[in-house]
């Protein structure tokens, strides 16, 4: 198999450049860098057919301000030109709080499979409250499915030490690739609103969440495209794990592993 050809979208979180683009630098292949929000004015379908995969560490379509974050949508060019990009077959990698980018938009939450929440939000179902954050966690991962191609030289069991979310995780939507030991409950973590809205860190007071899911990574199709997400990645300790540089190595691989064919 060629070496990918990859397309890399940052921007909208605060992360050590340095460090993160050595991470790249040790994968197979080539990389291009573009942020936001020059991706999203610029990016099509066309433009994505130059490459094997679309890597997202972004978080677009929120501003923090005093009161808390502000929401915007993306242009509606870019959501068609997404929606052209899906059809054509173009692979794409979400990794940590790319989860959490255009929190208005859920059919782009339908795409990658779960969303993070800085701020509750209403739905048919009810209320959805924010989501958990918890930093520098040492845990546990078990490749739930070690014949899938994103698992390759992958341990069936190893140790991490990154942030975990407790997120709201489609479980219906995607096929179960990684799922950590910790414990998934709001005695464990702390409220995303209490930080973005009072500025309140490390804060879970008058927070009420359900237990959610141990997923910390899965693949999906949607369209023609494969999906995959996978939810480590926040600091320079994460992206030296081995494990975790193996894992993201394949799911470019994987994902790209269909060639896009422009239409558009």
């Amino acid at each position: 198999m060629a070496e990918p050809s990859t397309l890399l979208i940052t921007k909208g979180h605060p992360f050590d450049k340095g460090a993160f683009f050595n991470l790249f630098d040790q994968l197979p292949g080539q990389y291009t860098h573009i942020e936001q929000p020059l991706a999203a004015e610029v990016l099509t379908a066309r433009i994505a057919a130059n490459y094997d995969c679309l890597v997202f560490y972004d978080m677009p379509g929120i501003e923090f301000a005093l009161g808390g974050p502000k929401y915007s949508d993306p242009p509606d060019s870019f959501k068609s030109e997404f929606s052209n990009m899906l059809d054509q077959g173009t692979g794409m990698v979400f990794l940590h709080h790319a989860i959490a980018g255009w929190p208005n938009w859920q059919e782009y939450h339908k795409i990658i499979g779960g969303q993070f929440l800085y701020t509750a939000r209403s739905s048919p179902n009810g209320q959805i409250m924010d989501s958990g954050y918890r930093h520098n966690i040492n845990h546990q991962i078990s490749v739930l499915d070690p014949s899938h191609p994103v698992a390759n030289g992958v341990p069936q069991s190893f140790s991490m030490t990154d942030e975990l979310y407790l997120y709201e995780v489609y479980e219906e939507d995607i096929e179960p690739l990684l799922a950590s030991n910790f414990t998934f409950d709001q005695k464990h973590f702390y409220s995303a609103a209490a930080v973005v809205e009072r500025g309140e860190r490390f804060s879970n007071s008058g927070w009420s969440h359900a237990p959610g899911s141990a997923l910390v990574g899965w693949t999906k199709q949607h369209g023609q495209s494969r999906i995959c997400y996978l939810q480590g990645g926040d600091d320079p300790t994460a992206w030296a794990n081995p494990h975790f540089i193996q894992l993201l190595s394949n799911a470019i691989q994987w994902v790209g592993a269909q060639s896009p064919t422009p239409e558009y």
